[in-house]
């Protein structure tokens, strides 16, 4: 059993290590120029030698880029929560009990991360400058996919999990 435990506490701090690179990293959009430094551009930043913040980032344009910084925070938030949750609840609740409530909180970062991940998705070509247009997904964007089916897994593992000796 306490393997068991190690291995879901583990894969709950793998998935909040991710969701934090993700919103922290500045790699969600990468382009390179021909005969220019390379571009990465974050959900607030694009900097190649120096950073500037994202063109019309507080426009009515860019309310898709603020509904993915907000998505995603409150995603590493609640990813955060449930942890802490998920610890008092192993040692208040009783044997055989579910951690429904850790479980609950965990789906919601997972619903975030992904609502977050396909609003950038399908509309990142409408806050960009023009000349970051030509450009491809950075690691930060496929992290924060790959955190969305690590967050989705956890929560589906605290629904199953019950409290034992």
């Amino acid at each position: 059993m306490l393997i068991i435990l190690a291995f879901i506490i583990l894969f709950h701090l793998a998935a909040a290590i991710l969701l934090f690179v993700a919103t922290i990293h500045n790699a969600w959009w990468v382009v390179t120029p021909p005969n220019h430094d390379v571009i990465y551009t974050d959900l607030w930043y694009s900097c190649n030698v120096t950073c500037y913040p994202v063109e019309s980032s507080h426009s009515v344009e860019a309310a898709y880029l603020q509904a993915v910084q907000a998505t995603i925070i409150l995603a590493t938030i609640l990813c955060c929560v449930s942890f802490f949750v998920f610890m008092l609840q192993l040692f208040s609740i009783k044997q055989g009990e579910r951690f429904i409530f850790t479980a609950i909180i965990q789906l919601l970062a997972s619903l975030c991360v992904m609502i977050s991940a396909s609003i950038y998705t399908a509309e990142n070509k409408n806050f960009h400058a023009v000349s970051l247009k030509q450009g491809s997904y950075g690691s930060s964007y496929i992290v924060a996919w790959v955190s969305f089916p690590m967050t989705l897994m956890s929560g589906l593992m605290y629904l199953v999990l019950r409290k034992r000796k």
